[in-house]
Parts: C-alpha cells; sequence; structure tokens
C-alpha cells in the first residue's frame, strides 16, 4: 500500500513567525530612523525589535523541523525575511556612519549570492544550512544588535571586534557553499552520465 503524503498547511506557526519578522522589518527601521543613532531611547527600542525579530529566526527554524510543518512558502520567505532584517540593519548602519560601507556591501553580496546560488543549484539538491552557517548567523546578529545598543565608549569598542568576526565567517562560510554548490551540481551532472 503506497505510503500517504501528509499535506501541511501554509498557515501554521513556524510560517506565522517568518510573517511577524517579515512585519517587523519596516517597525525596525521606524525605530532606527527616529533615533538618528543618537536618540538612547529610539536606539533601545531598534536594539529590542531586531532582537525578537532575531529570535523568530531561530524559533520558526526549530517549530518547522520539531513538527514537520515545512512549507514551500517557509523555505522561500524564511531567508527572504533574515536577508530583509539583517539587510536593512547593515545599511542603516552604514547610513548612519556607524559602520563602514564596505562591511556592509561585502555581507550583502555574500548572503543575496548564496541564496542566488542555492537556488541555482535547487534542481540538483539542497544545499543545506551547514554549522557555520549558522554561527555566521548568530554572529551577524550579535554584532548587529550590539552596534544598535547605546552602549558607552567603552564597550560600545567591541562592536567592530564582533564584526570582524563575523565578516570573517561570512565570508569563509560563502566560500564554503560554492565550493559545495561546485560539488553538488559536478555530481548530479556525472550520475546523469
Amino acid at each position: 500500500m503506497p505510503e500517504r503524503i501528509r499535506r501541511v498547511p501554509v498557515l501554521n506557526a513556524a510560517n506565522a513567525l517568518t510573517v511577524a519578522r517579515i512585519a517587523l522589518v519596516p517597525l525596525f527601521v521606524v525605530f532606527v530612523v527616529a533615533s538618528d543613532m543618537t536618540d538612547r531611547w529610539w536606539r533601545i527600542a531598534a536594539a529590542l525589535t531586531f532582537g525578537v525579530a532575531s529570535i523568530t529566526d531561530f524559533v520558526d527554524g526549530w517549530i518547522a523541523r520539531r513538527f514537520g510543518l515545512i512549507t514551500s512558502f517557509g523555505k522561500v520567505a524564511d531567508p527572504i525575511a533574515d536577508k530583509a532584517l539583517t539587510g536593512s540593519a547593515l545599511i542603516l548602519l552604514s547610513i548612519y556612519d556607524q559602520l563602514p560601507w564596505w562591511v556592509t556591501l561585502t555581507v550583502l553580496i555574500r548572503e543575496w549570492g548564496i541564496t542566488a546560488l542555492r537556488f541555482w543549484v535547487l534542481r540538483y539538491g539542497v544545499i543545506a544550512a551547514s554549522r557555520g552557517g549558522k554561527l555566521k548567523t548568530v554572529l551577524q546578529i550579535v554584532a548587529i544588535a550590539w552596534y544598535l545598543w547605546p552602549f558607552p565608549p567603552g564597550l560600545a569598542a567591541v562592536g567592530p571586534w564582533l564584526m570582524g568576526a563575523a565578516l570573517v565567517v561570512t565570508v569563509v562560510t560563502g566560500l564554503d557553499y560554492v565550493v559545495t554548490a561546485y560539488r553538488l551540481r559536478r555530481s548530479a551532472r556525472a550520475s546523469r552520465s
């Protein structure tokens, strides 16, 4: 007897958290702009909003895997939500001269490039997030949150070190994903021959 395929509803807790993260991005942007990176309370509001949105990234993935709620919508919307949140944060930090533009551009090129690469090799297989990729996400979130929070100068000086670590892991894991995609595509072609 054939195995029954379980249909996963698009309206589920994991996808709701992903949509909530997308909805928090404009609110986060408003708080950063209102702060002008000089008003302490608006910066705290921006940092807390960024933190809550970032937590949903971890929780939605855990819920989707734990309860079998993985959907095509989630596979597409989750990385878009991630890129929208971190991308807007990095761009705003650069606009307000908190972060050099070359750092923001390096991270954005890597993020969007790897997303495009994943779609490009999708017909050959899925490139799952590696441990390094997960570490990259955590480091980026911590570094961005550190820049957003209105720390006194001594503590604020930790931010560039955190961002430097995030940048190194971002570039190294990006290269690793390129190698993985190349191998995946080459093995798929070899198996067709």
